[in-house]
C-alpha cells in the first residue's frame, strides 16, 4: 500500500510548485492532478507529484491522522524524529 502525504502550495512554477509538507519544502509536479492550483491550495502528493487538489477541512483531518499515527509510532510529527 503506498500512502499520499498532505501538503499546501506555497508557490507554482509552471508544470511544477513548492509544496509544504510539515515545515519541509519539496518541489513536485502538479501537472498531474487536472486541476488548476494556486497557492495556499491543498493537495495530496505521492512519488513527487500530486494526486490530487484537497479542500482545506479534508487536509487538516488528514494532516491530524497522520500526527496521530507518527506519535503513536514515537515520532515527534511537527520534527520527524524519533521521541
Amino acid at each position: 500500500m503506498c500512502l499520499g502525504l498532505p501538503g499546501q502550495i506555497l508557490e507554482m512554477k509552471g508544470a511544477t510548485a513548492i509544496v509544504d509538507f510539515w515545515g519541509l519544502r519539496k518541489e513536485i509536479r502538479v501537472d498531474t492532478t487536472g486541476d488548476s492550483l494556486l497557492p495556499g491550495d491543498f493537495v495530496i502528493a505521492h512519488e513527487g507529484a500530486a494526486v490530487r487538489r484537497i479542500e482545506p477541512e479534508e487536509a487538516c483531518d488528514i494532516l491530524g491522522m497522520y500526527e496521530v499515527v507518527l506519535a503513536e509510532g514515537g515520532i515527534d510529527p511537527i520534527l520527524l524524529q524519533e521521541i
